[in-house]
């Protein structure tokens, strides 16, 4: 582009100053015609660069190249944005999902956790009980029926346990009279576990003797539900022993991994407290707590039935599936409650905390049904995708129509241009045929004047009066032609010189008043004595404009009057707030007129309310003239009043076979007055008459002697 410009530059420059450069190569001989070649070189390559500029960078072609690219690029657009609006969205409903599953996973965690707590810690307290009245007391209080009858009443205080025992700490030193003061021998815990027996058989006597070791825990009290792991040996249990030794060396509840338990085989776990003697300090040590113990105290968990009355507390149970493991050994999870099968893989794990620190425990929830169709983000995409088409489709139609508009801007242009010179054609051709036919015609009124003066008869003075006439209106006609065709290429020009005003009303008084004594019409022409005596203006055209209203007036008037009169505004503006509407009836013939005050009602210059404006004159020897023309003839229909004005049109097109012209004298009359600095206006009746108004200005002639 800068090159281009450049060249264009040179270009231009050398156009410009060719003639200088001319000049300068016939000073500088050879050299200089060699450099004016080069440049005539430059000047056509640039040239040509122009021209390939304009052809194929302005040109239509590539701004709609463009706009497809750039529509192109809009869709694209918008599609990505859908597609991201969509993910956005669909993103948004995920993780709301994936917070209301955590939101109710958590919930069912921390309401199972809280729950094991206050199971926990009855137990807790039941071992402090045991503690107090059987180990405290000698002999003791509590016995097998006073245990199962007080934990069957206080079941209600551990809502999520099956069962609770108690097994007391017996030496092998001891057993023997252990054996007789309870009646029954201490049996083996792992042959009940691999040969369970039913509610109702009698367990002690199908069981074996536990083995001889260092010490034993045989269950004393049980719960009823429970009451057949009575004499059973915990440490001899392949569950239970791990359990009870932890519990007596940590002071804490520990629990079990999960197992089958007795009789219903449902998964569950044993929380073991270890019953302690009361002299025990709070900061014993580990082998001080084993010294000490006295008996183990375990509550039976039943983990499945433990989740489903939890579940069944709320009302969203059948939203999301739980599961519940014990994940003490992370590669070998240990499934307690629910089913491993899902339809979905959103997954929430949350933590349970059982007091055990050893085991470890949480639970995995997921929703039954699979996520639905996110239809908002689908419906949201997919309407700012069509809003975005049909922005789009709006921009490309209106771009379409910009460029039609342009094309028929620039056709219109061409066309203009063409009407333009078409009617510069058509002016001069009216010019130059009018002065060629007006020269001969003047040549036929020439000869046809000096005809009349020979000796004729009266048939043949006849003939040539009327060949004069049709010679002077073919005049006139071609006249008012050639002024129109002036006026329409705008070199019609007034002149300046000193005229008589009053002498060009009798001249126009006598043109007419044959006509008007054949019609029986009364003329009169009033000029008031205001007007100066000599005026400096165009005569000619005042005359003109003067002849065509009165000429009008007299070819439509068969009745009454013509009544021209010429007032300086001033005067017309002093005296115009006196008329009433009774003077527009006292006229020269008494027949009514057409009110005059409403011919200048649109002036500028003054309304005929009375309320004026004061004249804006450039020096004080101007003189503005307002003229009327009152007739009473036929009047101008209304709907044709609105184009008097406008070239070659006519109230009827019969008007021009009856009484002859072209319809241009008005449009004339109006063009030369707004030459002279004034304006016209009319106002006109139906059979009652017309009366035409117009202003000019003029310089006072009187002043210049």
């Amino acid at each position: 582009m800068l090159c281009c410009w450049i060249v264009s530059v040179i270009s231009t420059n050398w156009f410009i100053n060719g003639g200088i450069l001319e000049t300068q190569a016939c000073l500088l001989g050879d050299g200089g015609k060699m450099w004016l070649k080069c440049m005539e070189k430059v000047s056509g390559n640039s040239c040509k660069i122009h021209h390939h500029y304009y052809q194929y960078i302005g040109s239509k072609r590539v701004r709609k190249t463009w706009w497809r690219k750039l529509l192109v690029a809009w869709i694209v657009g918008w599609i990505t944005v859908s597609v991201w609006i969509f993910w956005y969205m669909s993103s948004q409903a995920f993780e709301k999902r994936k917070e209301t599953l955590a939101s109710m996973c958590d919930e069912r965690a921390r309401m199972l956790q809280d729950q094991f707590n206050v199971s926990m810690n009855h137990v807790q307290a039941m071992s402090i009980l045991i503690s107090t009245f059987h180990h405290g007391k000698n002999p003791s209080a509590i016995d097998q029926r006073t245990f199962a009858r007080y934990t069957e009443r206080t079941a209600f205080e551990r809502p999520l346990t099956s069962g609770v025992a108690y097994a007391v700490r017996v030496l092998h030193s001891e057993r023997e009279q252990f054996e007789k003061q309870q009646g029954w021998t201490i049996k083996r815990m792992d042959s009940f576990e691999q040969n369970p027996v039913h509610k109702d058989d009698n367990a002690p006597k199908a069981l074996e003797p536990s083995p001889i070791q260092e010490e034993y825990a045989p269950v004393i009290f049980a719960q009823d539900t429970v009451a057949h792991v009575v004499s059973l040996d915990l440490l001899s249990g392949n569950e239970d022993r791990e359990n009870v030794l932890r519990a007596r060396a940590s002071g804490k509840g520990v629990l079990t991994a999960p197992f089958r338990l007795l009789k219903t085989k449902r998964l569950g776990v044993i929380l073991t407290f270890a019953v302690y003697k009361t002299d025990l300090p709070s900061n014993a040590t580990p082998n001080e707590r084993i010294q000490a113990t006295d008996g183990y105290l375990g509550g039976i968990f039943d983990i499945e039935s433990l989740v489903e009355k939890l579940l069944q507390q709320l009302a969203s149970k059948q939203t999301i599936l739980v599961n519940v493991y014990d994940t003490t050994n992370q590669s070998h999870p240990i499934s307690m409650y629910g089913s491993n099968v899902s339809d979905d893989g959103l997954e929430h794990v949350s933590a349970l905390n059982l007091e055990d620190p050893f085991r470890k425990h949480e639970m995995r929830c997921r929703f039954k049904q699979k996520p639905p169709w996110p239809w908002l983000a689908i419906t949201t995409s997919i309407g700012i995708l069509v809003i975005a088409l049909l922005i789009g489709y709006i921009f490309h139609a209106t771009m379409n129509r910009i460029a039609k508009v342009e094309d028929d801007y620039h056709e219109m242009k061409e066309l203009i241009k063409r009407a333009e010179a078409a009617d510069v054609a058509k002016s001069q051709f009216l010019a130059t045929v009018s002065h060629e036919i007006r020269t001969p015609m003047n040549g036929v009124l020439g000869m046809l004047h000096m005809l009349m003066d020979t000796d004729l008869d009266a048939t043949q003075q006849d003939y040539v009066r009327t060949a004069q006439d049709s010679g002077k209106a073919l005049v006139s006609l071609i006249n008012e032609v050639l002024d129109q065709a002036k006026i329409e290429s705008g070199k019609i020009e007034l002149e300046a010189v000193q005229f008589d005003l009053r002498a060009i009303m009798d001249d126009v008084l006598a043109l007419f008043s044959g006509e008007a004594h054949e019609k029986g019409i009364e003329l009169a022409v009033y000029v008031s004595d205001g007007v100066p005596e000599m005026l400096i203006g165009d005569p000619g055209r005042f005359r003109q404009i003067i002849t065509n209203l009165m000429g009008n007036s007299i070819k439509f008037t068969k009745k009454g009057h013509i009544f021209l009169t010429v007032h300086p505004v001033e005067e017309v503006m002093d005296s115009i707030d006196v008329e009433t509407e009774s003077s527009s009836r006292n006229t020269l013939s008494g027949l009514p007129v057409a009110d005059r005050r409403r011919s200048c009602a649109g002036f500028k210059i003054f309304n005929c309310e009375g309320s004026s404006h004061p004249l804006s004159l450039s020096s004080s020897d101007l003189i503005n003239l307002i003229v009327s023309v009152e007739d009473t003839g036929e009047g101008i229909p209304l709907e044709a009043q609105p184009r008097v004005f406008t070239p070659f049109m006519q109230v009827d097109p019969s008007i021009s076979r009856k009484y002859g012209g072209t319809g241009i004298g008005l449009s004339i009359s109006k063009c030369l007055v707004g030459l002279m600095n004034g304006e016209i206006g009319f106002a006109s009746i139906p059979d009652i008459g017309s009366t035409f108004t117009f202003t000019a200005v003029f310089s006072n002639g009187s002043l210049q002697f």
